[in-house]
C-alpha cells in the first residue's frame, strides 16, 4: 500500500463526500478516484479493500468533527451555568451541521456497520470515546449537570442534527436553536 499521507487523506475525504452523496453502495474505488480527481486505480493503491476505506473514513470523520484547540479554549471562558451550557451546545450543533457531508457519511457508515464487524468496532470505539470525552469535559469544566445529563443531551442533540440534515423542513434553524434551549432548561435546573 502507498504511504503518501496527503494523498491518503485526500482519498479518505473524497470517500466521505461520496458516502454523503451516494451512500455506502455508491462507494467504490472508481467513485473515490473521480471525487478526488486522481487517475483511476489510485485509491486501490492506498487501501487494501473497500472495508479498509470504509473503516478509515469512519475514523477520519471523527477527527474532523473534533473542535480545534482555539474552540476548546473558548469553551472554558465565562460562567459555568445553564446559559453558558446553552451557548456551547448551540455552537456544537452549528459546528456539526456545518460539516454536513461528514455527518451524513457517518450515518451511512453507522448503517453499514450493522453488516461489517470491523467497521462496527471502529465506530463503537470512536463514539464511545467521544461520549466519554464529552462527559469528562463537562464534569471537569464545572458546567452544571451530571454524566446522565450529558448523555441525554448527546442523544437528543444528535437526533436534532439528523433531522436538520436529512429533513430540514421538519425543524427550521430557529426551531433547532429553541429546542437546544428547552432541552438544556429541562435537563439542567437554572
Amino acid at each position: 500500500m502507498r504511504k503518501n499521507r496527503e494523498r491518503r487523506a485526500a482519498l479518505v475525504d473524497a470517500a466521505i463526500e461520496v458516502l454523503a452523496r451516494e451512500g455506502a453502495r455508491g462507494l467504490t474505488f472508481r467513485a473515490v478516484d473521480a471525487q478526488a480527481e486522481v487517475p483511476t486505480g489510485t485509491a486501490s493503491n492506498y487501501f487494501s479493500s473497500r472495508d479498509d476505506l470504509l473503516t478509515q473514513a469512519g475514523g477520519r470523520i471523527y477527527e474532523r468533527l473534533q473542535p480545534d484547540e482555539a474552540t476548546m479554549a473558548l469553551t472554558m471562558e465565562g460562567p459555568r451555568d445553564q446559559d453558558r451550557t446553552i451557548q456551547l451546545l448551540k455552537a456544537m450543533v452549528g459546528r456539526i451541521t456545518a460539516y454536513s457531508t461528514g455527518y451524513l457519511a457517518l450515518l451511512e457508515l453507522r448503517l453499514e456497520a450493522t453488516r461489517r464487524p470491523e467497521l462496527r468496532a471502529v465506530l463503537t470505539e470512536r463514539i464511545r470515546a467521544d461520549v466519554d470525552m464529552n462527559v469528562k469535559y463537562h464534569l471537569e469544566s464545572g458546567l452544571p449537570g451530571d454524566a446522565t445529563t450529558v448523555k441525554l443531551l448527546y442523544l437528543a442533540l444528535n437526533w436534532l442534527i439528523v433531522e436538520r440534515l436529512t429533513l430540514p423542513e421538519v425543524f427550521s434553524a430557529e426551531d433547532a436553536e429553541e429546542l437546544v434551549v428547552r432541552a438544556v432548561e429541562r435537563l439542567i435546573p437554572g
